[in-house]
C-alpha cells in the first residue's frame, strides 16, 4: 500500500516585488557575489509548467490530475519578456542559459525563443551556453529545427532501459524507444555534448545503474546519476528511497575501471568520473548526501516571471511586476530592473542541502517548498 500525496499549499501565488533601488548605483565591473561570495552564472528558465508525463518524484499523478489548473496562457511570460530578462542577467554574469518546464517542448514556437536567445551576448561579446533540458518525447521530431535555431546542447531526463520500469516511472506508458530515438537524433542533428540525466530511486529503478552505463558508454553522451531529492511537497520523498551516489559508485566500479576527473566549470552539479580506458564518462549528482551549495551559482526563473535563488525555496521574486508595471508603479527600464536583481543576489544565503544535512532524520525540513515541475530542476 502506497500513501496518497496532495500538495499543501499554491507556491505560485507567492512571490514579492523585488524593490527597485533609489538612486539607481553605477554600474559595477565584474561579477556580482551573493552574502557567501557565490556569483551569478547559471540561469534556469522554465518555459512552461506543463508536462506529457506523471513521474513519481515530480508531478505525481494523484496530485497533477486532469482536474489540475495550470497556469493561464496570458500569466506566462512572452518571449520577448524572457529574451528581455536573460539580457539584463547576462549583464549581471550569466554565461548560461537553460530552458527548462515541465517539458519545455511543449511550450509552442519553442524554437523562435532559442533564435532570439541565441543573439544575446555577455559584456566581453560572447554569445551564452544555450542549453535545454526534455524528457526527451518530442526530441525526435524536434532536434534539427532546435539546432538550427541556435541550441547548443541537451539533455535529456531518462530513469530506465528496461522499457516495463521506464512506463510505470513516466506513468503515461510512454515507451523508451522514443526517447532513445530522441538521443541519437539529437546526435545526428549536433547538439552535442549530450548528457543523459538518471534519477535514482531505492528499489524503484536502481537495478538499471549499470545496464544504463553498458548502453552509453562510448556513445560520446555522459550519462549521470541524481539522487532522489526532496523538491517541492507533492513528491512523498523519504530518506529510506535515496541511493546515496558513493553506493551508485561502487556498483559501478564492480563492473568497470573509473578514474576520477577534474571538473569542467566552478560551481558544477556533477563530480565526474572517467573510464579508464577512455571510452567516456559519468556523473554523480548529490544533493542529498553531498550538498554542494558552497560553489552554486544558479538562479531559476519559472513560467510566469517569479526568480527563485534556490531549487528547494519556498518564496520568489516577482520579475514579471517590473516588466509590466503592476497597478503602484510603471514598467520598469532594463537598468532599474538590474539594479534590483543585483541587490536581490548580493543578500542571497541559501544553503537548502547544507542545512537539510544537518537536521534530525525525522525532520523534513522548510513547511514549503516550490514544485520542481514549475521551475525545472
Amino acid at each position: 500500500m502506497t500513501d496518497g500525496v496532495i500538495p499543501l499549499l499554491d507556491l505560485r501565488q507567492i512571490g514579492r516585488t523585488p524593490p527597485v533601488p533609489h538612486p539607481l548605483p553605477p554600474p559595477r565591473p565584474g561579477p556580482w557575489l551573493d552574502a557567501r561570495g557565490r556569483p551569478l552564472r547559471d540561469l534556469r528558465i522554465s518555459v512552461t509548467d506543463r508536462c506529457n508525463f506523471r513521474c513519481s518524484y515530480c508531478m505525481p499523478k494523484e496530485v497533477f490530475d486532469k482536474h489540475y489548473a495550470f497556469l493561464p496562457h496570458r500569466d506566462l511570460l512572452s518571449f520577448e519578456e524572457i529574451t528581455r530578462l536573460a539580457g539584463v542577467f547576462a549583464g549581471l554574469g550569466v554565461q548560461k542559459l537553460r530552458l527548462t518546464g515541465g517539458e519545455p517542448l511543449l511550450r509552442r514556437n519553442l524554437e523562435a525563443l532559442i533564435a532570439q536567445l541565441a543573439e544575446l551576448r555577455t559584456p566581453e561579446g560572447q554569445p551564452l551556453d544555450l542549453t535545454l533540458t526534455t524528457n526527451g518525447s518530442l526530441l525526435a521530431r524536434k532536434a534539427r529545427a532546435l539546432r538550427d535555431a541556435g541550441l547548443r546542447r541537451v539533455t535529456v531526463s531518462l530513469d530506465a532501459l528496461d522499457d516495463a520500469i521506464f512506463r510505470r516511472m513516466n506513468d503515461v506508458d510512454f515507451p523508451v524507444a522514443e526517447v532513445l530515438r530522441g538521443i541519437e537524433a539529437a546526435q545526428a542533428a549536433g547538439l552535442a555534448p549530450i548528457k543523459v540525466n538518471m534519477v535514482v530511486k531505492r528499489g524503484t529503478n536502481d537495478d538499471q545503474i549499470v545496464p544504463m552505463a553498458h548502453h552509453f558508454r562510448g556513445t560520446g553522451v555522459v550519462l549521470r546519476f541524481i539522487e532522489y531529492m526532496d523538491v517541492g511537497m507533492s513528491n512523498g520523498w523519504r530518506m529510506d528511497e535515496v541511493l546515496p551516489s558513493a553506493q551508485v559508485l561502487a556498483r559501478l566500479r564492480e563492473d568497470a575501471e573509473l578514474v576520477p576527473l577534474a571538473a569542467t566549470v566552478e560551481g558544477e552539479t556533477a563530480t565526474r568520473w572517467g573510464y579508464a580506458d577512455g571510452s567516456g564518462e559519468i556523473g554523480l549528482i548529490s544533493s542529498v548526501t553531498q550538498a554542494f551549495c558552497g560553489d552554486c551559482n544558479r538562479a531559476r526563473l519559472s513560467t510566469e516571471g517569479r526568480l527563485y535563488t534556490c531549487l528547494f525555496a519556498g518564496d520568489g521574486h516577482d520579475l514579471r511586476a517590473l516588466l509590466r508595471g503592476d497597478g503602484e508603479h510603471p514598467p520598469r527600464s532594463d537598468a532599474e530592473i538590474a539594479a534590483a536583481l543585483g541587490a536581490l543576489w548580493t543578500r542571497r544565503g541559501d544553503r537548502y542541502s547544507e542545512l537539510r544535512a544537518s537536521l534530525p532524520a525525522a525532520d523534513s525540513g522548510p513547511a514549503r517548498r516550490v514544485e520542481m515541475h514549475y521551475i525545472g530542476g
